[in-house]
């Protein structure tokens, strides 16, 4: 009995393999099933950038669970409004003009593209897609659809922008925010691509990130961090006598889903900015890219776990998940490393800024809720300049980059912040920030079972 079975399974896949080779011959043979090397290229690769920013997309879930847990309860309905809306805007202010002034019709060593308004499918694609045509040579010699690499690109502006969320939760006006992400993902942030990964002067230079320490990490920071000097701490969070006041998050676990969620989408992240998947060299590369970033993102978690005792006088959670978040950044700007261990060190760096970053924004006190400044911007500057060393990168240019977008995020973001001040104020009242903006915003609350009650707070 066992003897007969067995021979009806090898049966059974025989006849499997069988209609395989029949299908495959069929597709070789028949001009109705035949498909170019070409065009089996285009299809990978659009299919590929599709798939990595849907991985890249659902960060912005990332985001929104490690901003809801770091916050205190009366301010998380808030932060899930201020997140579903960046990601909105960002997706239509990149639609209508970011993608063109960051990608279309940038000169070689210029500065910026196009201000033409939408952005849309290529005219092969829609003769194709009406039926005008039948011959694909023209649409597959793009190498990709149009609208698949407008959609990788939008999600990436879409993480810059939650970066600067976590940082000035619990006191920026939720209309003050969202006026400030128009400004970034219609024009500050397509800019600062331009000059990069749109063939800009800095690309023209040598200027190397690779998926975007710099490009997303350090914009979204330094636009934070203008942001949270002209908006102020939190009331009570610096004491008058100099001492810091701890301000627990409110759901550690959902900020621990919120790093692995984040962790995830970086595969994409990182992955995806290998911009190809249709040869054995680009899934190598990726392969590569993978394993770096998990490692990175392995090395700052262990890193930042054993210095948070002797550095912070605790095992320290929040920094560790930090961590996780400084690592992966400090690898987007070289994932694509063939030697391993320099993603191992690069990482493990990245934790350590995690750990003290924190501590020097304290020092001169500035506010930053979720550490988004250290993991991001700090992070961000040092995985620009690993690249020197681990990937060819030269110092100089690298510096120059860095300096660049620095001076321009920050100076546009001050103008940006205080021009929405004097329009409409950015910080939120006294009320709301005593009673939560959950009750005095948006009438809604994550926690209704928790009465909303004032703190004592010592100014």
């Amino acid at each position: 009995m066992i003897n007969c079975r067995r021979g009806l399974w090898v049966l059974r896949q025989l006849s499997f393999l069988s209609l395989f080779i029949v299908i495959a011959l069929l597709c070789i043979s028949s001009p109705v099933y035949a498909i170019s090397l070409e065009e089996t290229e285009f299809v990978l690769n659009t299919f590929s950038f599709l798939i990595w920013g849907v991985l890249v997309m659902w960060m912005c879930a990332g985001f929104t669970m490690l901003e809801s847990g770091c916050v205190r309860t009366k301010n998380v309905s808030v932060i899930c409004l201020k997140n579903i809306g960046l990601f909105s805007i960002a997706s239509l202010a990149y639609y209508f003009l970011g993608y063109n002034v960051m990608y279309v019709d940038v000169e070689t060593g210029g500065w910026i593209g196009s201000f033409e308004f939408f952005y849309s499918s290529s005219d092969e694609e829609r003769a194709l897609l009406s039926g005008e045509v039948e011959d694909v040579t023209s649409v597959v010699a793009n190498n990709y659809a149009t609208m698949s690499d407008w959609f990788f690109q939008m999600v990436f502006v879409a993480t810059t922008a939650s970066i600067i969320s976590g940082t000035l939760a619990e006191r920026v006006r939720l209309y003050a925010f969202f006026l400030f992400i128009v400004a970034l993902t219609a024009f500050i942030y397509p800019v600062v691509g331009a000059w990069t990964w749109g063939g800009g002067w800095l690309s023209e230079m040598g200027f190397q990130d690779f998926a975007g320490s710099t490009i997303v990490h350090s914009t979204g920071g330094w636009a934070a961090l203008a942001g949270a000097v002209l908006l102020g701490a939190r009331k009570g969070k610096f004491r008058q006598d100099g001492t810091v006041k701890v301000m627990p998050p409110s759901n550690v676990p959902i900020v621990t889903l919120g790093v692995f969620i984040l962790w995830l989408g970086w595969f994409g992240f990182n992955g995806g900015s290998q911009l190809a998947l249709g040869s054995a060299l680009d899934v190598v590369a990726i392969s590569n890219i993978l394993v770096n970033t998990n490692i990175a993102a392995a090395a700052g978690v262990v890193t930042a776990l054993v210095l948070s005792r002797p550095i912070l006088g605790r095992i320290d959670l929040m920094a560790t998940l930090n961590g996780a978040i400084s690592g992966l950044v400090a690898i987007t700007a070289g994932p694509d490393l063939i030697d391993h261990q320099w993603a191992v060190f690069i990482g493990a760096v990245g934790g350590l800024i995690a750990v003290t970053g924190t501590m020097l924004l304290e020092k001169v006190r500035i506010d930053d809720v979720v550490g988004a400044i250290p993991a991001h911007l700090f992070a961000g500057i040092w995985g620009t300049l690993a690249v020197c060393f681990a990937a060819g990168g030269t110092l100089w240019v690298q510096i120059a980059g860095i300096l660049a977008v620095a001076g321009f995020v920050l100076c546009s973001s001050f103008i940006v912040w205080f021009s929405i001040d004097k329009l409409i104020g950015l910080r939120v009242s006294d009320q709301a920030e005593d009673l939560g903006q959950d009750v005095v915003e948006l009438g809604i609350e994550a926690y209704p079972e928790f009465i909303a009650v004032p703190e004592e707070i010592d100014d």
